[in-house]
């Protein structure tokens, strides 16, 4: 055992010895700790680009989903920039190109009134952003007109003068941009009550008539004493949805007046209805307010402008 632990002292003697014969503390090494490797960027090397807000308005500093330098579709597959006849050329490319979509139609270009001309633009379901179009600009590169697009009215009110915001596109929503002034001096979202407005003004194209079925507002806010007012309930069954009906009939009780001159209007309707869960609509319809069409009946080409003037989508016909 004795002779056991010299021979491990010897051995640590040895070493000693070597480590002072090679600089022992005086060595840089010696004065230098632990060092880790730095680590690499996640994702083999590339950052994850997000939206700055929910929506915005075509700034070239927004980065959008499916989209990179302004020449992507949703999903993210690269596409061509279009060419035109006669050396028109599409633009510098929107970071919103191939999320915001136009119709690549004119319905009724060149009409005599501008409130029969109108496109469509879209924003597909898979865009995963909203869009606010406000402030975004519709172009003819025929006759160089360029129309911006104005603000709108979520929830109209007939009778009042409405407050004006953003006209914000949600995905799977579209907007009906017609030439014209608007029947009913502005811009707004269509909803389960919008129909009535056809009573007094004419829209093209025609507004949806799905209101609420008279007969039905009636057994649901006509009250307890219903089912005693047969002449009522057989009144309501012959009136049509959507249909404002100026005077009530002259037989009716006065239960049954009030419920029309309460319920079948739009403004009363908007009330009954308005925190249904199918009460908005996801169409728009826009007015750019022209009093002269927007459009050529041929040898046109449409632009769709973001905030930044950069084209987010055109055609040509």
């Amino acid at each position: 055992m004795q002779h056991d632990a010299w021979f491990f002292v010897g051995v640590f003697v040895f070493i000693f010895i070597i480590w002072i014969a090679t600089g022992g503390p005086l060595r840089p090494l010696a004065f230098s700790g632990p060092t880790l490797a730095a680590p690499q960027e996640l994702g083999g090397g590339t950052y994850l680009s997000l939206p700055r807000a929910p929506y915005g308005v075509g700034g070239s500093n927004i980065s959008l989903p499916g989209s990179s330098s302004g020449t992507n579709v949703p999903g993210g597959s690269v596409t061509s920039l279009p060419t035109f006849i006669g050396g028109s050329v599409f633009g510098t490319p929107s970071p919103y190109r191939g999320i915001v979509l136009m119709s690549h139609y004119v319905s009724g270009a060149g009409a005599t009134d501008p409130k029969n001309e109108y496109i469509e633009i879209s924003v597909p379901r898979d865009a995963r952003v909203p869009v606010n179009l406000s402030g975004w600009s519709l172009v003819s590169d025929a006759s160089g007109s360029r129309t911006v697009i104005p603000k709108g009215t979520e929830v109209p009110t007939s009778g009042t003068i409405n407050a004006a915001q953003d006209i914000v596109l949600s995905p799977g929503d579209r907007a009906i941009v017609v030439s014209g002034q608007s029947p009913i001096g502005a811009s707004f979202r269509e909803n389960k009550c919008i129909g009535y407005f056809s009573t007094f003004q004419k829209f093209s194209p025609s507004l949806p008539q799905n209101c609420p079925v008279p007969s039905d507002e009636l057994a649901a806010f006509y009250g307890p004493d219903y089912i005693r007012d047969a002449a009522c309930i057989d009144a309501m069954q012959k009136v049509s949805r959507c249909q404002v009906m100026l005077t009530p009939p002259p037989t009716a009780s006065n239960a049954c007046q009030n419920f029309v001159v309460q319920y079948l209007n739009y403004n009363g309707c908007v009330t009954a209805h308005r925190n249904d869960a199918d009460f908005e609509g996801n169409i728009w319809r826009i007015y750019l307010g022209r009093t002269s069409p927007m459009w050529r009946t041929k040898h046109e080409i449409v632009k769709l402008l973001d905030m930044n003037g950069k084209t987010v989508d055109a055609f040509s016909y």
